[in-house]
């Protein structure tokens, strides 16, 4: 990759990082219980998976996929991932927030153009990957400051 970093990687960068930083913030101040208390709706995700989930799409596609590195996720598992505190997920962004910069500024024109080969979507282009992970993250950043809310307001004061 590049020493010289393409101006959409630099936005990118600060727009996936910004989504993530803030849904990271959505686990602020919570119990074990409200970590963990689903949606009353079918298929709905705690805000321990959002995040779980959210962050190992992030790492998978900035940190494997774009440099060509086999994937090591298993993303079946974030989905019944529960967790006692947020100690454990605020380690993993603290040292994962550097490594996604890194990455990501590392990126050139000419990188963002290369075609990488996605675990489930094929052949896509390094900006498609920057494209998915900006949309997946903003996504669930919007999911998880709906379930914050609705933890908060179900649980009793």
């Amino acid at each position: 990759m590049s020493q010289s970093s393409s101006r959409e990687a630099i936005l990118f960068c600060r727009y996936i990082l910004s989504s993530l930083d803030r849904l990271v913030q959505c686990l602020d101040g919570l119990d074990e219980t409200q970590l963990n208390w689903h949606p009353p709706a079918p298929h709905a995700n705690s805000l321990y998976i959002l995040v779980v989930h959210t962050l190992g799409n992030a790492e998978e596609n900035l940190l494997w996929t774009l440099f060509d590195q086999p994937s090591q996720r298993n993303r079946e598992q974030e989905f019944v991932m529960e967790g006692p505190s947020t100690d454990a997920l605020m380690t993993r962004w603290n040292g994962l927030r550097e490594q996604l910069q890194q990455a990501l500024l590392s990126l050139s024109s000419l990188d963002l153009e290369r075609e990488h080969l996605h675990p489930r979507r094929g052949s896509i282009t390094g900006l498609d990957l920057l494209i998915v992970v900006a949309r997946h993250a903003a996504e669930h950043l919007g999911q998880a400051e709906l379930t914050r809310d609705l933890v908060l307001a179900a649980t009793p004061r």
